[in-house]
Parts: structure tokens; C-alpha cells; sequence
């Protein structure tokens, strides 16, 4: 273990919290010390629901390690089975816990409760929260799980999605709308939404949409071999990627793939002029396996931008993750230390981030734009609007998600451009005045000069005052000066490019004719 400012996943009994919270009728009693009773604050102020989790803590002090903590378990057990009478409790330890051994587990099961209760053993110091998710979702569905008869018509089970999931909720929504318009029914959403006794009715279904396979697939592939469960392989985030997941459940129900696009916007937007100048923008992406996989396609299929990096932290997904960073080209970054990953950014100097809530602060620093696109997050991606990944209006969402930081950089050069204008300069005063506006200096209200930001990627200067690049070629005055006027998101590529011109041909300054030399070059 490590301390750390922050950490992409909290140990596995927090995703073992993801599952009891996202379920009704079912309760997760937790033998913990005090101080590790958080779930109300991961659950209420980040999620922003409207009830307490269904947890409960046996929160044991440092002076009853001397005596029996293992009583202090049962009668904690007990007081959450008579206060909630839930349909079925799961049980484990923290990661603190852990370490006294008092097998939560056993105890439970010689307590002869009423209801069934299922013990998780969570290793805590080898594995995270996305396997404690997959792996209590598992032994919930093993445990309740039985062959049922099968519905009349054809309907499926949604898997995966969990409390303080990212956008799960919405694309539930999203994906039940998808198997509709093809004429299939949803039989169970679990475990969001889902009792001990939906659980149950899972082997009722003809087949399983694995939405996420961080906290679904162990489960998934269960049902598959002991109650004939087939389930889809592809996640519909992104236009292509709904086409094909209609396709497979086209192919896994026997039913035509129906797919109504008069709604998508995407692939217009794509094609036409305007987003020209968004074609070829360097891209970074990060998050868990399964959004990188799907944003890493979309940015090169559907956007046209280029990505120059790629990388995820849950290492469960290290080899799929790998393998699609050789197909585009690129090298892995399979890490769960933020300062890998930023390391990792400075280096390739995109001109947008793809990440969690980590870049966002990350790109904040480096002034690089960044969409989010995975847990972890923070608060504002849990709008209250709706907002999903998935389907034809999460393809929708994704697009403005990515684009509006790169539209809102471009007036933001635009009018940073004109700050010296005679018209639009500090001391003109707002537009609306006109001529009645009486200059700061004569007594009137002009807001004070803005600070200008200093570029991120501008080079260090020497004791003459001329700024040195990497390779000791010097940017002369004018090409510095008209080097600012090129928009901040491409302006690194631009002196990277143009240093290289420089370098190709040995020469030591850069001035303006070199500069509009070198962009005439790679224009062609």
C-alpha cells in the first residue's frame, strides 16, 4: 500500500459497496474499524442519491482489538437483518479488517439467519475495486441463480451497470430503448435496480447484454456455461459500435436489426465543413479498458482525430488494452499512478485529453483540454439531465462532450487575438457603452488588464532575452510574435513542426519566413 493524493480505484469492498447500493432488498454488512465508513459520502455526495447506502459497519476501535471482535460481527449481523429484514445479505471485511481474520463469512453462516447469506473473500492488498465489483456481482448471481423456465417472447437481461458507475443509469435507459425498437423485452437490469429475487428470475431470459465488462463479465460467463446464457461481446458506445451490437443481438435473437438514426447528429457533423479543422487533432485517451477501447474508435473512426496514446488503469484489462494500442500504432500505458500518466502526457503533447476526473485536473495544469469519458469522476458528471455513453444519443453526447473544449479554445484564441484591437482592447470598456465609455485612466469603471497565460509549451529564454528551443534553435521576435497568432490547441504542433523543418536543413534561428516555409512544407 501507498498514500497517495488520488487513486483511480478504492480497494474492493468499495466495489463490493457498488453492488448492495445499486440493488433493492439487499444488505452488506461490512466489518470495518472506525474511519472506514464512508459509503454515504462516496454514494450521497458524489452520486447524489436519494437514500443511504444499505450498509452497515461493525466500526470496531482500536481497544476492542484486545477482545472479541468477532462477537462485536454477529451482533452487527444480527441488528442490520431485524432493522432492515432484507431478502438476502452478503458479507465481508474491509482491508483494515482483513488483517485481524476473523472470517465474517463462517460467523455469518453458523448465525442461522433466515434469509441466504453470501460471504465475499475480497483480497485486498492484491486486487481493486472493479474486481470487487465483478467478483461480488458474481457470487451473488452463483449463489440465487437457478435454470427457470424461459420467457414467451424474446427478452434479454442487462448486465453490469452499479452504483457511482459512469453515466450507468442513463444508459440503461439507452440500451432498453435499442432492444425495443427490435421487439425485445428487458427481463432483468442487474444489478442496478435488481432484488435478491430478480436475481432468481436471471435464467428466464435468452440472452445477457454485458454492458461492462469491468463489473459483469465473471458473472456473464457463469450464466453462459450453467444456465445457456449466449451474451453480446460488443459495447454500443459509439455510432459503429451500436450498429454492430444490433447486429450480434440480431444474430443472438433471431430477430431483423432495426436501428432508427433520424436522431444521431454525429456522423453529419463529421462530414461536413465545419469540423474540418477539427481533422488530425492529437488525442490521448485513458480510463477503464472497456471506454478507452470504445473512445480510442471513435476519435479515429467517427472524429478523424489521431491517437498518439492510449492506456488504462484496471490491469485486468492490460492485454486486450495492449493489443488495440498495437493496432493503432501506439505504445500501452498500463499503469494505476496518475504520475505515470502525466509523465506519459507532458511527453506526447497532445491537443486533447480523453480521461477520468485524474486528467481533468492533469490537462488543467499542462492547458490541454480534456473530455471525460470514465469513473473515476467527480460530481458533475452525474448531471441531472440525461446523459447516457451508449446507443445513438450517447453518440450524440460523446460529441458534444469532446468537441465543445476544442470549439470553446478556438474563441478563446479568437479573442485573445484581438485584445489590441482599437475596438476590443482592455481599456475599450464593454461594447454595449459605446461612445458614452470613459477610459479607466479618466476616472471610469474598465476592468483591470487580464493576466495573459503563458503558453505551456513555450520554450525557456537565454540571458539575451531570445527564446531557445529544444536543440538550441532560436525563435526570432517576428516568428514569436506571429507564432501566437497560430490558435493554442495546434500551436505546439506548429513549433514542433517547424523545428523540425529547421533542424532538417541545419539551421540555428527561426524567423517569420521560416516559419510560413515550414507550414507550406506540410501543407503539402
Amino acid at each position: 500500500m501507498k498514500l497517495s493524493v488520488w487513486t483511480y480505484e478504492g480497494p474492493p469492498h468499495v466495489g463490493a459497496m457498488r453492488v448492495a447500493t445499486a440493488m433493492t432488498g439487499l444488505h452488506y454488512v461490512l466489518h470495518a474499524p472506525q474511519g472506514d465508513t464512508y459509503a454515504d459520502l462516496l454514494f450521497t455526495m458524489i452520486e447524489r442519491r436519494n437514500h443511504r447506502p444499505p450498509v452497515t459497519y461493525t466500526t470496531f476501535q482500536a481497544r476492542d482489538l484486545g477482545s472479541d471482535t468477532a462477537n462485536l460481527f454477529k451482533t452487527a449481523c444480527q441488528d442490520a437483518y431485524d432493522r432492515f429484514k432484507p431478502q438476502a445479505m452478503i458479507v465481508g471485511a474491509s482491508c483494515t479488517a482483513e488483517l485481524i481474520q476473523d472470517d465474517p463469512g463462517g460467523m455469518a453462516e453458523t448465525m442461522g439467519l433466515p434469509v441466504p447469506v453470501i460471504a465475499l473473500e475480497l483480497p485486498s492488498y492484491q486486487r481493486k475495486e472493479n474486481f470487487g465489483a465483478d467478483e461480488t456481482f458474481f457470487q451473488i448471481v452463483r449463489a440465487l441463480a437457478r435454470p427457470v423456465e424461459k420467457t414467451t417472447q424474446v427478452t434479454a437481461n442487462l448486465i453490469g451497470p452499479t452504483a457511482l458507475g459512469f453515466r450507468h443509469r442513463d444508459d440503461i435507459t439507452e440500451v432498453t430503448a435499442l432492444l425495443e425498437e427490435m421487439g425485445i423485452s428487458v427481463n432483468v437490469c442487474a444489478p442496478y435496480g435488481a432484488s435478491p429475487q430478480d436475481i432468481t428470475r436471471l435464467g428466464a431470459a435468452q440472452f445477457n447484454v454485458l454492458m461492462y465488462p469491468e463489473t459483469g463479465e465473471a458473472a456473464c460467463r457463469w450464466m453462459e456455461r450453467e444456465l445457456g446464457l449466449p451474451f453480446t461481446r460488443t459495447v454500443p458506445i459509439g455510432v459503429g459500435a451500436t450498429r454492430d451490437f444490433i447486429r450480434e443481438v440480431s444474430e443472438l435473437s433471431g430477430l431483423p436489426a432495426k436501428l432508427d438514426e433520424a436522431r444521431l447528429r454525429l456522423p453529419w457533423y463529421s462530414a461536413s465543413v465545419d469540423s474540418t479543422y477539427l481533422t488530425g487533432k492529437r488525442v490521448f485517451v485513458f480510463g477503464d479498458g472497456t471506454h478507452v477501447a470504445a473512445a480510442a474508435r471513435i476519435a479515429r473512426d467517427e472524429m478523424g482525430f489521431e491517437v498518439v496514446g492510449l492506456g488504462c488503469y484496471n490491469r485486468e484489462m492490460a492485454r486486450p488494452i495492449r493489443a488495440l494500442a498495437k493496432e493503432y500504432g501506439v505504445e500501452a500505458l498500463i499503469s494505476d499512478d496518475y504520475l505515470d500518466v502525466e509523465a506519459r502526457i507532458e511527453e506526447l503533447a497532445p491537443e486533447m485529453i480523453l480521461g477520468t476526473q485524474m486528467e481533468r485536473h492533469i490537462g488543467k495544469r499542462l492547458g490541454i483540454p480534456c473530455a471525460v469519458i470514465s469513473a473515476p469522476v467527480h460530481v458533475q458528471d452525474f448531471p441531472a439531465r440525461y446523459s447516457p455513453q451508449m446507443g445513438l444519443e450517447g453518440a450524440n453526447v460523446i460529441f458534444d462532450t469532446w468537441v465543445h473544449p476544442l470549439v470553446m479554445g478556438l474563441e478563446e484564441h479568437l479573442l485573445h487575438m484581438f485584445r489590441e484591437d482599437f475596438e476590443f482592447h482592455d481599456e475599450a470598456g464593454a461594447s454595449h457603452h459605446g461612445g458614452a465609455h470613459v477610459p479607466r485612466e479618466a476616472g471610469g469603471p474598465s476592468a483591470p488588464h487580464a493576466e495573459i497565460p503563458q503558453d505551456f509549451d513555450a520554450p525557456p529564454e537565454d540571458i539575451s532575452g531570445q527564446k531557445k528551443a529544444p536543440g538550441e534553435v532560436i525563435w526570432l521576435a517576428d516568428a514569436e510574435r506571429e507564432l501566437k497568432k497560430i490558435p493554442f490547441f495546434v500551436r505546439g504542433k506548429a513549433r514542433r513542426n517547424t523545428e523540425l523543418f529547421a533542424a532538417e536543413r541545419g539551421m540555428q534561428e527561426i524567423g517569420i519566413d521560416t516559419l510560413y516555409e515550414a507550414k507550406a512544407h506540410y501543407a503539402r
